[in-house]
């Protein structure tokens, strides 16, 4: 069994190489026996066989998800549990996110682009990707309303894209080296997007202003990091799918900590998400059933265990609602989740 907290310092590094520095193993900080503290519940989705996925609520309080396998995007209403299905043909979407208006756009994974739904009329605007750039999957907005986004397979490589929503232009930069993944997304304050590589033990982010892309080595060689999230101190938190941490870049320090989840090496974390409060909370998705584990990044404990009512499959992606104060999350058990964060730390 590995120590279960690790801090390195790390250097920062361009993209064809990266250097670690001393490391230093600490005595874990445990809460003994997490209780549950989330309330969850789960709507049923309707449609068979087609992997609903990654919610994320709009302002008028539907909650938009997509079936990446049934090829539509779909809206909920929490209040009747009513679904209302819109196809959109070959897209196989991966995730919806949607803008200020209440506008859904998807990620259009295996149609090489991102599309824009008029609720209203089911009509779709296409934001065709590059030669080359075939499979946009995870997206984050900026403050302006741009939308970057990952591209996880092209070829032999993989890409950090930006699609400018006013003229449809996309700007790509591409990873280095093969297998790298590109996956799990996240926008800072600075309009900088930070990358989950799911191919590697590495984290990255790119400067707007140059399109220059810095990769950050997460401790383990092993690791896999699929989600990536951020606390109101800019520090960026995430999962990794190999050895079952849970782990931190300071970018002010250049420097890296992680814990191993309750669920230990196999318990293959991935959906992730930041509350209002700077906890983190993620799924141990190699577990059944699948649970959520809470941590508190002030006190560096976890706070809680909660398993899914329905199992789970897998929750491959989720997103923290200040409203409902609430993470919604899709199952592979075909549901939509809502689980309810406690206002404090208990």
């Amino acid at each position: 069994m590995r120590d279960r907290t690790r801090y390195f310092s790390i250097g920062r590094a361009a993209v064809t190489g990266i250097a670690l520095g001393a490391l230093v193993l600490t005595t874990p900080v445990l809460a003994q026996d997490p209780p549950a503290l989330l309330e969850i519940r789960e709507w049923p989705v309707p449609w068979a066989g087609t992997l609903p996925r990654d919610p994320y609520k709009a302002p008028d309080g539907g909650v938009w998800f997509v079936g990446q396998i049934g090829n539509y995007v779909a809206r909920l209403d929490p209040a009747s549990g009513d679904m209302q299905r819109f196809e959109i043909p070959g897209a196989g979407p991966h995730t919806v996110i949607v803008d200020a208006k209440g506008t859904p756009w998807y990620a259009g994974n295996r149609d090489r682009h991102i599309g824009k739904l008029n609720p209203a009329t089911g009509a779709v605007t296409r934001y065709a990707m590059p030669e080359g750039v075939n499979d946009p999957h995870t997206m984050g907005w900026t403050s302006d309303g741009n939308i970057w986004f990952t591209v996880q397979r092209s070829g032999s490589a993989g890409f950090i894209g930006k699609l400018d929503t006013n003229s449809g232009a996309v700007e790509t930069v591409e990873v280095p080296g093969r297998g790298m993944r590109p996956y799990g997304l996240v926008v800072d304050r600075n309009d900088r997007p930070w990358i989950a590589f799911m191919g590697s033990n590495a984290i990255g982010t790119v400067d707007p202003a140059t399109m220059k892309l810095a990769i950050h080595n997460t401790p383990d060689e092993g690791s896999r990091i699929r989600r990536i999230g951020m606390t109101s101190d800019g520090r960026i938190w995430w999962v990794d799918a190999a050895h079952g941490y849970v782990g931190v870049y300071d970018p002010a320090a250049d420097a890296m900590k992680q814990w191993q989840s309750p669920g230990g090496e196999q318990s293959s974390l991935y959906a992730m998400a930041v509350d209002g409060n700077d906890r983190v909370w993620y799924v141990e998705a190699g577990l059944s059933p699948n649970r959520f584990i809470g941590f508190d990044t002030k006190t560096e404990t976890f706070i809680s265990i909660d398993e899914i009512p329905s199992g789970g499959g897998s929750v491959r992606h989720m997103v923290f609602d200040p409203e409902t104060n609430a993470i919604w999350f899709g199952t592979d058990t075909h549901t939509i989740g809502r689980a309810t964060v406690p206002a404090a730390t208990q």
